[in-house]
């Protein structure tokens, strides 16, 4: 069922009510002084989170007009990778290349501490509310291949779960977590009984994973290749016959080659479950997975784009340009862009497709 939504790049031309328009869109103030890693919306404001390579978490507020002030900025030891906000919106928690994770209390006037520790650097931090408990948790991933759950009342992790090898992406809604590594590996954890792996399966996409991001009702998830391809995965095997995989951010064949980039990132829209994917190619799309359609393609920013989110209220999707080091050293200069930037949802952009059965 490769294919069905169609090569970006090709199906564009013939259908331009596809084509996204990027004019509205805002750049972020006072941007990281190196590549951005990952963003995250606060659940509670609009204030936007900002992981980079430069060392340092930036949060921004932002306000109706898409205009964004910096309201608070700390350092880890190391490249920050990962970040995540608390479900109040007053807290941060961060992690990266200095193998810990910190949390900043914006409610405290941004005090900091360390809540979690890893052999080898975190490449993924989320928080999530345990089932049965009223004290969130926090979970990291580590290159050190295990997954650990902290109660962030205590210095040691209250359970750790070993995986194949190194985490390069997780993601978490309500009671699933996903995990992806190298190899290939995809475990997904119920957090009901987070000690064991509920599901291994190995990529249905052939290349290295990039990313894997839950859906917004938790019933499976999104996988996307350095290989531009992406992948619908349901967890129950009673859903199994509507997983399906899909070429994206890909130029169009010239002769026996085609270019194919990176799915750097993967983010679903709260309030309508339809997704984003960002490239190395330095376009996004919207697409609606249960019509197998694609709602939006948009022109390339300028860059590879690093990182996307969307807000709570799905109004505004924010991505990151910069650097993505898919041409290794020498594809790096000093003019290569690096910016945050703001696109506000309007009309259908990001709706799915009317009449379509859904599941």
């Amino acid at each position: 069922m490769s294919g069905l939504f169609g090569s970006a790049s090709a199906s564009s031309a013939s259908a331009t009510n596809t084509q996204g328009d990027l004019a509205k869109d805002v750049e972020v103030s006072n941007p990281p002084e190196d590549t951005v890693t990952d963003l995250a919306f606060s659940g509670a404001a609009d204030m936007l989170a900002v992981a980079s390579w430069d060392k340092k978490v930036r949060i921004y507020e932002i306000n109706a007009q898409g205009q964004s002030a910096g309201k608070h900025m700390y350092e880890h030891e190391g490249p920050v990778f990962s970040l995540d906000w608390s479900k109040d919106g007053t807290k941060v928690i961060s992690a990266g290349a200095d193998k810990k994770a910190e949390i900043c209390d914006l409610s405290a006037g941004g005090t900091k501490q360390q809540v979690a520790a890893h052999d080898a650097p975190i490449k993924c931090v989320k928080f999530f509310d345990p089932p049965n408990s009223n004290a969130p948790m926090a979970v990291t991933g580590s290159w050190d291949k295990t997954i650990k759950y902290w109660d962030l009342r205590s210095p040691n992790p209250v359970g750790s779960i070993t995986a194949q090898e190194r985490v390069y992406t997780m993601d978490v809604r309500n009671s699933l977590l996903v995990v992806g590594t190298a190899d290939r590996y995809i475990n997904v954890i119920n957090l009901a009984d987070p000690l064991k792996f509920y599901k291994t399966l190995q990529s249905p996409l052939k290349w290295q994973t990039r990313v894997v991001s839950c859906f917004t009702d938790a019933s499976g998830f999104a996988i996307g290749s350095i290989e531009g391809r992406c992948a619908i995965q349901y967890v129950e095997e009673k859903d199994a016959t509507s997983n399906f995989s899909f070429k994206c951010h890909r130029d169009p064949p010239s002769g026996n080659t085609t270019n194919v980039y990176s799915v750097n990132d993967i983010s679903f829209h709260p309030q309508h479950g339809t997704f984003s994917t960002a490239g190395s190619d330095g376009t996004f799309h919207f697409w609606d997975k249960d019509a197998k359609h694609r709602l939006k393609g948009y022109p390339s920013v300028g860059g590879s784009i690093t990182a996307t989110t969307f807000n709570a209220s799905g109004s505004i999707f924010a991505y990151a340009i910069g650097y993505d080091w898919s041409k290794g050293h020498q594809g790096n200069n000093q003019q290569y862009p690096n910016k945050i930037m703001l696109h506000p949802i309007t009309g259908d952009e990001c709706k799915p497709r009317p009449n379509v059965k859904k599941r």
